[in-house]
């Protein structure tokens, strides 16, 4: 194993640890990361436990249908974007039950970037059932590197906020 993926490993093992000491469960809904944060919150034994649904909603039909994202705001700030990202941690937690969530959507590459939106851009969001957090990034690398910089800082984010810190700190 890497030493990305034992850092990703690690964090999720930490976040199952606070996850289970809060008695709570968390839910993803990944555009850009296609699954990759379930995959790597899963990769640890009993995350059964605290880990209650992924969503993959890679269109932007899919993230209406899935997560209740309303369909007017992909054409009004694009799918990559705050409000984007908020409605879909609401979704997730709607839909799931989970109290915590994270949600992620952006231009992995190597195209489909904009002047406004270049690729590594990417927009973050985790919800606990009270508060709200987003954050817009800018990742380099290749495609594979944009998106484990997604996974890490999603995951590094729930931590933050399963510790009452912003997840933006980081």
């Amino acid at each position: 194993m890497s030493a990305n993926e034992q850092r990703l490993t690690q964090l999720a093992a930490e976040l199952g640890r606070q996850l289970l000491s809060a008695k709570a469960q968390v839910s993803t809904a990944e555009s850009c990361t296609g699954g990759g944060i379930a995959e790597a919150i899963t990769r640890i034994p009993g995350s059964s436990t605290w880990f209650e649904a992924g969503y993959i909603t890679y269109s932007n039909a899919q993230k209406s249908k899935q997560l209740q994202v309303p369909e007017a705001l992909f054409a009004s700030v694009g799918a990559v974007s705050r409000e984007v990202v908020e409605a879909m941690v609401r979704g997730a937690q709607g839909q799931s039950g989970a109290r915590f969530a994270v949600a992620v959507s952006g231009v992995a590459g190597p195209d489909g970037g904009s002047a406004e939106k270049p690729v590594g851009t990417v927009w973050l969001a985790w919800g606990d059932g009270q508060q709200l957090f987003s954050s817009c990034r800018q990742f380099t690398g290749d495609r594979a590197e944009v998106r484990r910089q997604t996974v890490e800082a999603a995951l590094a984010g729930l931590l933050r906020l399963l510790t009452q810190e912003n997840p933006n700190a980081g």
